[in-house]
C-alpha cells in the first residue's frame, strides 16, 4: 500500500490495487447517472478511506455510523464507532450520544478518527481523537481506541473547534483544520507521532472568514499540482429543502495560506469561488471531501433532497480542473430510492 501520508486522503495504488481501482473506475464511468445506492439517506458530514478491498464512509450521528462499499456506487450501513459515549464526553455532555462531523485519515500506521462533541449554536465544543489500527471488524486489531479531546473552544473564545479534517503539507506532515462560524476556519499542526497537537508549532493559523453573520464552516484541504485548495461551506446547513449551503474553494502555495479566490480576494475577508451550490432537487449541497482514485478526482458531499422532504443524503461526483486549475464538479449524481439506515 503507498504511504496514505503523501497525499490527502488518496487512495492506494500499487500493483496490488489497481485490479479493484480499474473495476471501481469502470463501474463508475459506464454508469450515466453516476448514481449512488443502498444506504445514503441520514448521511451528513460525509468522509470516506479505502481499507484493504473496501471503501469506509463515517458521517455526523448517534455513536458515528460507518458505511462500507466495494464500488463506490452501492453502501451499507455496517455498525458505529461507539456503543456508548467515552467516559469524557458522558461528564462534559451528560446525555448526549451524538458525535459531529468525523474525519477518517492513516497516517504513522494507524488510521486517526477526529470528531467533534458540540453544543448547538454555541461554541462549547470539543474535537477529539480515536485510533484504531484497521477498519476491519472481523479483525482481532479492530477496536477503536478513545484518545480523548485534542483542541477544545469555550464561549470566551472568537472561533469554534468543530467540522476537524486532516491536511498533509508537502513534507507529509499532518495539520488539523477546523472551524465553524464566529471567526471562521483554523489550523494546527499536529504530532504525527501521536495524532495530538504539535508542541513544536503552537501557532493557532486563520485560513478563513466571513463577516457577520459569519456562516462559513466545514473546511477541507486538498493538495493538487502547485497549489492547497480550502474548500468550505458558506451559508445554513440543516435546514431541509430551506438549507442554503454551498461549497466554496480558495487555495495557496502554502498549507498554512494566505487562501485567496480565483479573483484574488483573500478568504481572510470573505472571498471564495463557487464550486457548487443548489440545483434541483439537490438542494444545499456541502461538507465536502475531495479524494483520488487512479488519476480521477471525485467530490464527496452531502446534500438535502428536495423529492425526499429534504432528507440528507450522500452524492460522489467526478471532479475535473479547468484551465486555470481550478475544480469543476461533474453532473448531479441521480437519486434512486436507496434503503433506510437503521
Amino acid at each position: 500500500m503507498a504511504n496514505p501520508s503523501q497525499r490527502l486522503h488518496r487512495f492506494p495504488g500499487d500493483a496490488a490495487h489497481r485490479p479493484l481501482i480499474l473495476a471501481i473506475l469502470l463501474i463508475i464511468l459506464q454508469s450515466p447517472a453516476f448514481a449512488q445506492l443502498g444506504d445514503i439517506r441520514d448521511v451528513h458530514d460525509p468522509r470516506i478511506i479505502q481499507s484493504g478491498d473496501f471503501f469506509y464512509l463515517f458521517s455526523t450521528g448517534i455513536g458515528i455510523p460507518i458505511r462500507k462499499s466495494k464500488d463506490l456506487v452501492t453502501w451499507q450501513w455496517v455498525g458505529a464507532v461507539f456503543s456508548d459515549p467515552p467516559p469524557w464526553m458522558a461528564k462534559e455532555f451528560p446525555g448526549s450520544r451524538r458525535f459531529w462531523a468525523p474525519d477518517i485519515s492513516y497516517f504513522a500506521n494507524t488510521y486517526h478518527l477526529y470528531f467533534a462533541i458540540s453544543r448547538f449554536g454555541k461554541n462549547d465544543s470539543r474535537i477529539a481523537l480515536a485510533t484504531n489500527k484497521t477498519l476491519d471488524p472481523a479483525d482481532t486489531k479492530h477496536p477503536w481506541i478513545d484518545r480523548g479531546p485534542v483542541i477544545e473552544t469555550h464561549p470566551a473564545d472568537n472561533w469554534n473547534a468543530i467540522d476537524p479534517a486532516v491536511a498533509f503539507d508537502a513534507d507529509h506532515n499532518p495539520w488539523l483544520v477546523m472551524g465553524s462560524f464566529w471567526d471562521g476556519v483554523k489550523m494546527r499542526r499536529l504530532d504525527p507521532g501521536t495524532g495530538l497537537l504539535s508542541h513544536h508549532d503552537p501557532t493557532l493559523y486563520s485560513l478563513a472568514r466571513r463577516p457577520k453573520p459569519d456562516a462559513i464552516e466545514a473546511p477541507y484541504i486538498f493538495h493538487h499540482g502547485d497549489y492547497f485548495y480550502l474548500f468550505v461551506s458558506f451559508d445554513y446547513c440543516c435546514r431541509g429543502v430551506n438549507s442554503t449551503y454551498k461549497i466554496m474553494v480558495g487555495r495557496s502555495r502554502q498549507i498554512t495560506g494566505p487562501y485567496a479566490d480565483s479573483t484574488g480576494k483573500a478568504m481572510l475577508d470573505g472571498g471564495g469561488s463557487l464550486v457548487l451550490a443548489t440545483q434541483k432537487n439537490v438542494i444545499g449541497p456541502g461538507h465536502c471531501g475531495v479524494y483520488h482514485v487512479r488519476g480521477n478526482d471525485w467530490l464527496v458531499h452531502h446534500f438535502y433532497d428536495g423529492n425526499n422532504h429534504g432528507r440528507a443524503t450522500l452524492q460522489i461526483r467526478p471532479l475535473t480542473w479547468d484551465a486555470n486549475q481550478w475544480p469543476i464538479p461533474g453532473d448531479s449524481i441521480a437519486t434512486q430510492t436507496p434503503t433506510t439506515s437503521p
